[in-house]
């Protein structure tokens, strides 16, 4: 696409679109690691959301290009906004919950039935804290 021609509403929608997607599932990846953040990490981030596949798709300093930026942008942070309400709204999470997993046990008559998965922790692989 030459960057003299300008890029039509679909196209931008589009781009937008899929940067909403990556940046939603980079939050998503990030928040749900197992092991310390690495310098490979960063170099594999930076490869994912502005490498040569990407430069393909949308070429440097077009529409493309920053419709994608815009959308990269907004995915990654409506994950964490999204979280935000949930938790908000939620009878048994607070505030702490993002800084360490706390969360009120599940009473009567609420249970977790023994075939569900236990689910993960983010950010951190840790053993539950029962107390009896």
């Amino acid at each position: 696409m030459n960057t003299t021609q300008s890029a039509s509403l679909i196209q931008l929608l589009g781009a937008g679109g899929f940067g909403v997607l990556i940046g939603w599932y980079i939050y998503y990846i990030n928040r749900y690691r197992k092991a310390d953040v690495q310098l490979s990490d960063l170099v594999t981030l930076i490869g994912v959301i502005g490498g040569g596949a990407i430069l393909a798709l949308f070429p440097a300093r077009s529409d493309l290009f920053g419709a994608y930026g815009i959308g990269l942008f907004s995915g990654f942070f409506a994950y964490f906004f999204v979280l935000i309400i949930l938790v908000g709204v939620s009878a048994n999470f607070t505030v702490d919950w993002f800084l360490d997993g706390r969360r009120k046990r599940a009473e009567d008559p609420f249970y977790i039935p023994s075939e569900v998965a236990p689910t993960t922790h983010p950010a951190m692989e840790r053993k539950p804290n029962i107390t009896t």
